[in-house]
C-alpha cells in the first residue's frame, strides 16, 4: 500500500479551507497538512469552541480529505530566535502584542504546548514546524565565534524547547522539526546536536524536506538513513542549484523568484532532488506516514504546479518488496 497524499496548506493560506478543499480533491490529493494561519486551522478556537475542530474536519470529509497533521512553523521560529522587526510579519498579532522580544518568545513557547493540545484534539499525532535558533547568525564564525558560544546557543535552545516537548509527551503529539537553515538543525550533524541538546527527548523529530538540504550538498536520503526513528513527516518539495560563477548558494540578498540567485525552489520533479533514492530510504526505514506536497516554485503557476505534483508524487511513490527478486530461482520457493 502506498502512502496518502497530502497538501501542506501554507501557501494557500490566502485561500479558505473550503475553496481550497475541492481544489485538493480535484487535484489528487488524499489530504491536507493545515496550516495553522489562514482560517485553515486556528489554534485558540480550537481550544476555545467545542465543534471547531470537527467543523475543519467536516470540510475535508465533504471532499474526501484527511488531515494528518498540523503545521505552526511561524509562530515556533518565534521559540528560539533573536526577535526583531522581521517576525512580526509572521506572527499573530496576539503573539506579537508589544514586540518585547521575551513576551514574544514566551508567548510563542506557549503556542506551541497549546497546538499539541489542540492536535491531540484534531486527532492527529504530528505538529511540524520551525525552533528559530539562537546562533545561526553566528554561522560564518567571524567576527570569531568561540565554541561556547555555539554550546551556550544549543544549552538555550534545549532549555526553551523541553518544557513544550514535555507538553506534546502528555497530550501523545510529537514534535516534527523541518530540517532548515535558520533553524537550531540544518543539516545532520547539528540535528545531532540539537538532539543531545534535548537529551533524546522522544517527542523530537523530523519533518523531512530534501529541497532545503539539496542546494547546500547535501545528500538528503542520508538524513533518513542516519535518523530512521526520527522520521516524523515527509515534505515533497524541490529545489534546483543554478550557479554560473557570477552567483553564490548564499543568495546574494535576491527574493526567491528572481532568475539571479544560485539556487531557488522547484516544483516537485523539476529540480536537483533524486526522489527515487528518497523513497527507498524511506521504504528501508518502513515510513508510512503521508507524503505532503509543499508547494513552492515562484515561476510557475501554483494551481497548475500542485495539479502536477499530485501527479508526480502518485509516479514516484512505489511499496517495498516482502521478498527477494531472485527468491523463485529456489526450488524449495516453487510452486
Amino acid at each position: 500500500m502506498t502512502r496518502p497524499i497530502t497538501l501542506f496548506t501554507g501557501q494557500w493560506a490566502d485561500m479558505p479551507l473550503a475553496q481550497l478543499a475541492e481544489k485538493a480533491a480535484a487535484w489528487g490529493y488524499d489530504g491536507l497538512e493545515l496550516a495553522c494561519w489562514g482560517d485553515h486551522f486556528q489554534i485558540d478556537r480550537a481550544l476555545s469552541e467545542d465543534a471547531y475542530c470537527q467543523s475543519q474536519l467536516d470540510i475535508l470529509g465533504a471532499h474526501g480529505l484527511n488531515c494528518y497533521a498540523l503545521s505552526n512553523h511561524l509562530v515556533g521560529q518565534a521559540v528560539s530566535d533573536p526577535i526583531d522587526d522581521r517576525h512580526r510579519a509572521i506572527l499573530p498579532d496576539r503573539i506579537w502584542l508589544d514586540g518585547d522580544p521575551a513576551g514574544v518568545q514566551h508567548r510563542a513557547a506557549q503556542d506551541m504546548i497549546d497546538a499539541a493540545r489542540a492536535a491531540s484534539r484534531m486527532g492527529v499525532n504530528t505538529v511540524n514546524g520551525f525552533t528559530g535558533s539562537p546562533i545561526w547568525h553566528k554561522l560564518y564564525f567571524f567576527p570569531p565565534t568561540s565554541e561556547d558560544d555555539i554550546a551556550a546557543g544549543y544549552q538555550q535552545f534545549g532549555s526553551q524547547w523541553r518544557p513544550i516537548l514535555d507538553a506534546f509527551t502528555e497530550h501523545g503529539i510529537r514534535f516534527a522539526l523541518e530540517v532548515h537553515p535558520t533553524e537550531i538543525s540544518y543539516d545532520i550533524v547539528t540535528f545531532e546536536h540539537a538532539l543531545a541538546a534535548l537529551d533524546g527527548h522522544p517527542a523530537f523529530g523530523i519533518n523531512f524536506d530534501p529541497s532545503h538540504l539539496i542546494w547546500q550538498g547535501l545528500d538528503p536520503a542520508k538524513l533518513v538513513t542516519r535518523f530512521p526513528d526520527r522520521i516524523f513527516h515527509v515534505h515533497i518539495k524541490d529545489a534546483a542549484t543554478t550557479l554560473d560563477g557570477t552567483n553564490s548558494i548564499l543568495g546574494g540578498h535576491r527574493p526567491f523568484g528572481d532568475h539571479r540567485r544560485g539556487w531557488d525552489f522547484r516544483s516537485p520533479g523539476r529540480g536537483n532532488v533524486d526522489f527515487e533514492s528518497i523513497i527507498r530510504a524511506l521504504n528501508r526505514i518502513n515510513y508510512q506516514g503521508p507524503l505532503s506536497v509543499e508547494w513552492e516554485d515562484s515561476e510557475m503557476d501554483r494551481e497548475h504546479g500542485a495539479r502536477e505534483a499530485a501527479d508526480f508524487v502518485r509516479s514516484i511513490d512505489f511499496p517495498s518488496s516482502d521478498r527477494a527478486f531472485d527468491a523463485s530461482f529456489d526450488k524449495e520457493d516453487q510452486a
